[in-house]
């Protein structure tokens, strides 16, 4: 059976002691602190002066910084965190540049992600046991599943979410077990009421894991709204609806594994359409539950496992028509309104499931693109597929979009 070297990330919780959690908080300050005044840098360059900044010249600037007086404080902590920033940084640009997001945007202390990575030289991994630089002891992990044997880990992520839960993350370089090759396929068609419709004609119900917690979730922000800005009774109220919100999101996200592994296991091509859920989410009356199907993360766990697993992922055209399209006989409809969940084709007078229907037509289009060659577009990089970006140059950049120069902490 062949197998296949990848990069593959083990997330762990852990409770940091009181020493560790103030090295960490001050650590995430500082990472937060060295990306935002480089992004700040790197506009004013850009703009200004008409001048390029690389991650060479950022990283020089970090060392200017450190050496100034208002700024010393960024010595305190591990070094690694802080280049590893600028990194991401100079990736985030190179991504904007090839049109692949949008502009880098300034770090906030409530709403973004709180994460420091560290490398090789910046922690000691030994039997088990996992030392960050700057500490003294090891972090107690809860080893929940176990490392792939003899694998060490190339870089280690410390992150804490909204729910103040501790996670750290291994990225090991491992071997992969392909699948059996297989002749079958599948269309897959996302939906609302069935999170996934089959072109075998199976449906994946939809758990629809926020209607579970509306209840609960609508009372403790009720709660939170009464709360006076800045007082320890709205802290705890807040974190009180982010462990709601946490919940809600690990259901979710292990469904979504549940089925994207069978679906990887089962077929040897599976077929999606190339959704645009952010201009999706435009529709007031929709956005909460097409939020909650998770598309995009349903199509990026198929990206990677299916680069894993050494299946093929087909993406077709998000405007081919798959509802109106009979998939007996390829004549296309003139309407389709969103109410009708069942039509029969004027043109051979096939009764059709409306989900159903669009997923055979997916399959089938999608099985055409792949043997001719053409029409298929292109997949988004992941890193978990182990695919480099490349490098872009910076040339005509709008102004749209670019966030406004000011101090950020």
């Amino acid at each position: 059976m062949a197998r296949t070297l990848v990069k593959r990330a083990y997330k762990y919780r852990f409770y940091p002691t009181g020493a560790q959690r103030r090295e960490l908080l001050r650590t995430f300050g500082c990472v937060r602190k060295v990306y935002n005044l480089a992004l700040d840098a790197r506009t004013r360059a850009w703009f200004a002066e008409q001048r390029r900044v690389n991650y060479t010249e950022t990283s020089a600037m970090l060392t200017a910084w450190k050496k100034s007086d208002d700024l010393a404080f960024l010595s305190e902590v591990s070094s690694v965190p802080l280049q590893q920033t600028l990194r991401h940084l100079q990736g985030a640009f190179t991504a904007f540049f090839d049109k692949r997001a949008k502009y880098p945007r300034f770090k906030s202390r409530k709403k973004s992600r709180q994460s420091a990575e560290y490398t090789r030289s910046a922690f000691k991994y030994r039997d088990g046991q996992l030392t960050l630089a700057k500490m003294a002891e090891p972090v107690d992990i809860v080893w929940s599943r176990p490392l792939p044997e003899g694998s060490e880990p190339s870089t280690v992520t410390v992150s804490r979410d909204a729910a103040d839960r501790w996670f750290v993350s291994l990225l090991v370089e491992t071997a992969v077990e392909q699948h059996t090759p297989t002749d079958t396929a599948v269309g897959v068609d996302a939906g609302i009421t069935s999170l996934v419709t089959l072109s075998t004609g199976a449906k994946v119900t939809n758990p629809k894991h926020s209607d579970r917690e509306r209840a609960r979730l609508a009372k403790a922000q009720r709660e939170l709204a009464r709360k006076e800005k800045g007082s320890n009774n709205r802290a705890k109220a807040r974190l009180k609806v982010a462990r709601i919100q946490a919940k809600i999101a690990d259901r979710r996200r292990d469904h979504l594994h549940k089925v994207t592994t069978g679906l990887v296991r089962d077929n040897q091509t599976v077929v999606i359409e190339d959704l645009q859920v952010r201009n999706m989410l435009r529709n007031g009356s929709l956005s909460r539950a097409i939020s909650d199907a998770a598309w995009s993360e349903l199509r990026t766990m198929l990206e990677y496992k299916a680069a894993w697993y050494g299946r093929e992922l087909v993406v077709i055209d998000r405007w081919f028509p798959s509802s109106k399209t009979c998939s007996a006989c390829g004549r296309l409809a003139r309407s389709m309104p969103l109410h009708l969940r069942e039509w029969t084709c004027a043109g051979c007078g096939t009764r059709h499931d409306r989900d159903v229907n669009a997923a055979k037509s997916i399959l089938a289009a999608g099985l055409a693109v792949s043997a001719c060659g053409a029409g298929v577009r292109p997949q988004r990089e992941t890193s978990r597929t182990g695919q480099s970006a490349v490098k872009q140059e910076l040339s005509g950049a709008s102004r749209k979009g670019i966030p406004a120069l000011q101090g950020r902490e």
